[in-house]
C-alpha cells in the first residue's frame, strides 16, 4: 500500500493497494456530491451518501489510504486531546456534551460497520487510560474526570496502569477501541463501489468553480459536474480562512514486536506530557504489535526529524522489553486554533461547498462524526452538529491567541525564483548522499536533495501555496512548508494540501561564455 513518505508504516505494510473497478465517467453525468480526497473521512461519508440514494463520485489524487490515514495509529476514544474541561469553558456544557454525544455515536459506527460488512480488521473493544505522574498533572486529572462526567462519559479512578510506567493517579475510560484502519478503509472502499459509488483514483482535483447549478469540478482526468461538493483532503487546497485557523503538525509511531515472555498491553494508554506518549497492541493475522507514539511538533520546525524517532525509541525501551522494531513512521495532523474540528460549509462558500478539517489527533473518530454531519446536512438539510463544528465560526476569546501565533509562522519564508548554473551546482551541493538543504543563490532560495547515487534534485524553494520556504525531513525524504503543512517529494511532486501544484524545478543548465 503507498503512503505519502519514506517510511513504512504497520498498516501499511500489512495491506494491499486498493484493487478498484476500472470505470469511464460520463462527462455528461451529473452527481449529486463529489468528494475530493479517498481517506477514511472522503470515502466513509461517500459510502454514506451513497447508501442515503446520492449518486457520489470520489477523486482521489493517489490512492485510498495514501495520506494521514495510513499513517494514524488508530485510537477510537470517546475523549479526546481537547479533554471535556477545556470545551466546557470555550464552547459551554451543552456543546460538550454534544461532542461526547457524537463521539459516541462515532464508536457505535465504526462499530456497525465492521459488523455489517464483516469487515476483517482486529476491532476490538477495550479500557483507555489517562494517567498523571506529578501533582500538576493529577489536579488536571480531576478536571477531566469531572467535565467527563458531566458529559456522560463513562470514565472512573482506577489504581491500576496496564503499563509498567511511573504513575500518581490514573483516570480509565470504558468503551474504547482499536482497529487496523487501513483494513476497515479498503473494506468500506468496496462497499462504497458496490453500493453504485464511482471511484477515481490518480485523480487530482485542480479547480471548482461554483455555479448557479451546482459545481463544475476540473480534474487532470476531465471535468465533471456536481450538485453538492466536499473536501476531503485533510486541510483544503488552495487559500482560505482555514488555513489560518489549523496549524500543521507531525507525530512519530513506532511498531514492536516485545519479549516473548513480555505481556502486551490490552488497552489504550496515555501519559499527560507534553508532547504526549500513546500506546497500544494490535493484532493483525495472529501477530501482536506494540505501538507508541509521541514527538509531536509543527511541521517544518524539527531540524532532524530522525532524532524524534531516537528520542521514541529510548523512551520504549525504558519502559518496554523490545525484541525488535519492525515499524517507524509519522503523520501530520491539523490542530484546530479552538480545539474542535471544522466541519461544514467551506468558509467564503456558503453554497453546496463543504469541508472537514481540524482534526487534531482524533481523525479516526473525527472521520466518523465528519461523515455523519455532512450526509445529514446533505440528505435533510442540516444537523445536529452543524452549528457545534461550523468552519465559519469565530471564536475570538477562545483561539484568538493561538491563532495569531500560528499565523505569524508565514512573515519571513518568502522567496523569489532562480536558475542555476551548472558550474555552480558543486560548490551549492556539498552534500552526502541522501543528504537536503537550501542555499541561497544570488539573493534566491534553493531546495537541494542528493539521492543515494550522487544525482542532484534542485528546486524552487518556495511553497506553491503562498510561497513559504519549505524545510527537509531527513525521516520521511520530502519537503514541509512550516506555514500550513503543504508536503512534497524530493523530486517536487506535491503530496499533502493545501498546496495544488508541485514545487517548481530549477533549471540547471551551463553558464554561457560572452
Amino acid at each position: 500500500m503507498k503512503r505519502d513518505g519514506a517510511c513504512n508504516s504497520l498498516w501499511q505494510d500489512t495491506t494491499q493497494n486498493f484493487n478498484g473497478k476500472k470505470i469511464v465517467v460520463n462527462p455528461n453525468q451529473v452527481f449529486d456530491v463529489i468528494i475530493a480526497g479517498g481517506g477514511i473521512t472522503g470515502i466513509t461519508t461517500g459510502l454514506l451518501l451513497q447508501k442515503a440514494g446520492k449518486s457520489v463520485l470520489i477523486a482521489e489524487a493517489q490512492s485510498p489510504g495514501f495520506g494521514t490515514t495510513g499513517g494514524t495509529t488508530a485510537h477510537l476514544n470517546t475523549f479526546f486531546d481537547t479533554p471535556y474541561n477545556t470545551i466546557q469553558k470555550k464552547f459551554g456544557d451543552d456543546n460538550a456534551k454534544l461532542v461526547a454525544k457524537a463521539a459516541r455515536q462515532a464508536l457505535e459506527f465504526i462499530k456497525r460497520n465492521v459488523e455489517e460488512y464483516q469487515i476483517d480488521c482486529g476491532y476490538q473493544q477495550l479500557p483507555g487510560y489517562l494517567f498523571s505522574q506529578d501533582e500538576k498533572q493529577s489536579k488536571e486529572l480531576e478536571d477531566i474526570l469531572k467535565a467527563s462526567q458531566g458529559c456522560n462519559v463513562e470514565c472512573s479512578w482506577s489504581e491500576h496502569l496496564p503499563v509498567f510506567i511511573p504513575f500518581r493517579k490514573v483516570l480509565q475510560f470504558d468503551g474504547q477501541a482499536t482497529f487496523h484502519p487501513a483494513r476497515y478503509l479498503m473494506a468500506l472502499a468496496k462497499a462504497f463501489e458496490n453500493a453504485g459509488g464511482v471511484l477515481l483514483e490518480n485523480c487530482r482535483i485542480t479547480d471548482v468553480e461554483e455555479l448557479e447549478s451546482g459545481n463544475k469540478v476540473t480534474s487532470n482526468l476531465g471535468s465533471f459536474t456536481s450538485q453538492n461538493f466536499i473536501y476531503a483532503t485533510h486541510i483544503p487546497p488552495g487559500v482560505n480562512l482555514l488555513h489560518f485557523r489549523c496549524a500543521p503538525y507531525r507525530s512519530y509511531a513506532i511498531a514492536v514486536k516485545l519479549d516473548q515472555q513480555a505481556a502486551y498491553p490490552d488497552a489504550l494508554v496515555y501519559d499527560m506530557c507534553d508532547p504526549y506518549h500513546y500506546y497500544r497492541t494490535q493484532e493483525i493475522d495472529g501477530e501482536l504489535y506494540f505501538i507508541a507514539g509521541g514527538e509531536d511538533h509543527k511541521t517544518g520546525h524539527e531540524e532532524n526529524t530522525e532524532a524524534c524517532f531516537r528520542r521514541l525509541e529510548a523512551h520504549i525501551r525504558k519502559f518496554f522489553p523490545v525484541k525488535e522494531i519492525v515499524n517507524r513512521w509519522s503523520s501530520q495532523y491539523f490542530e484546530p486554533t479552538d480545539g474542535l474540528p471544522y466541519i461544514g460549509h467551506l468558509p467564503g462558500h456558503p453554497g453546496n461547498m463543504y469541508v472537514a478539517t481540524g482534526y487534531g489527533g482524533n481523525g479516526m473518530i473525527y472521520s466518523a462524526v465528519a461523515a455523519i454531519t455532512l450526509t445529514d446536512m446533505i440528505t435533510g438539510g442540516e444537523s445536529e452538529y452543524e452549528e457545534l463544528f461550523d468552519p465559519n465560526r469565530i471564536k475570538m476569546v477562545a483561539g484568538f491567541s493561538n491563532f495569531v501565533k500560528e499565523a505569524a509562522d508565514v512573515v519571513g519564508h518568502l522567496v523569489g525564483r532562480a536558475i542555476l548554473p551548472s558550474d555552480k551546482l558543486g560548490e551549492l551541493a556539498d552534500m552526502a548522499p541522501g543528504e537536503a538543504k537550501v542555499v541561497k543563490y544570488e539573493g534566491q532560495r534553493l531546495a537541494l536533495y542528493k539521492n543515494e547515487n550522487g544525482k542532484i534534485f534542485a528546486l524552487n524553494s518556495a511553497c506553491t501555496h503562498i510561497k513559504c520556504e519549505v524545510a527537509w525531513n531527513s525521516a520521511e525524504k520530502t519537503w514541509d512548508c512550516p506555514c500550513h503543512g503543504s508536503r512534497f517529494s524530493y523530486k517536487g511532486e506535491m503530496l499533502t494540501a493545501p498546496a495544488r501544484k508541485d514545487l517548481s524545478p530549477v533549471e540547471i543548465r551551463k553558464e554561457e561564455k560572452v
